[in-house]
């Protein structure tokens, strides 16, 4: 029987991802490299950060070697068009999906190295069970901040 903790966060995964593409389809690379204001980030930023940050969480979580990342180069990321957004999306969905199917047997406390973190004084190494809670909750954060800057896009340029 497979891990019923592996099992819901695949579900929770593949439908945060389907929520995900609806701030996507249909825009211009404007609304997609928009950002609402200075401090604020553009749905493309949001969706190359997440994807990145998914894959390299969910690596953490189930003891898979981290992927190479740029961190600071996602947040200044733009696109040339949805289409190319969203194959971003679908190639680190699969990477993601692939991870997690093929888990394992994990050992929740176990402690894994991740990348240096952005915030001062917090530690690099975390438990596989907080790695796989907070690959998922900072997925849901910036799917709901993406569903938002589309929406304000569309409500600013009568969409």
């Amino acid at each position: 029987m497979s891990d019923p903790i592996v099992a819901s966060a695949r579900e929770i995964f593949a439908t945060v991802l389907a929520d995900m593409r609806p701030a996507v389809e249909g825009a211009s690379p404007e609304a997609l490299n928009w950002r609402p204001a200075a401090d604020t980030n553009s749905i493309a930023v949001l969706v190359i950060h997440v994807m990145n940050s998914t894959r390299m969480w969910l690596s953490v979580a189930t003891g898979a070697p981290l992927p190479e990342r740029d961190r600071d180069s996602e947040f200044v990321a733009t696109t040339a068009d949805a289409p190319a957004l969203l194959a971003i999306v679908d190639a680190f969905g699969r990477d993601c999906e692939t991870l997690l199917a093929n888990a394992g047997e994990i050992d929740w406390s176990a402690m894994r190295e991740t990348h240096p973190r952005p915030r001062p004084g917090v530690s690099d190494e975390v438990t596989a069970a907080f790695a796989l809670i907070h690959a998922c909750s900072h997925l849901l954060e910036h799917v709901g901040q993406m569903t938002l800057t589309r929406q304000l896009w569309d409500a600013r340029n009568g969409g």
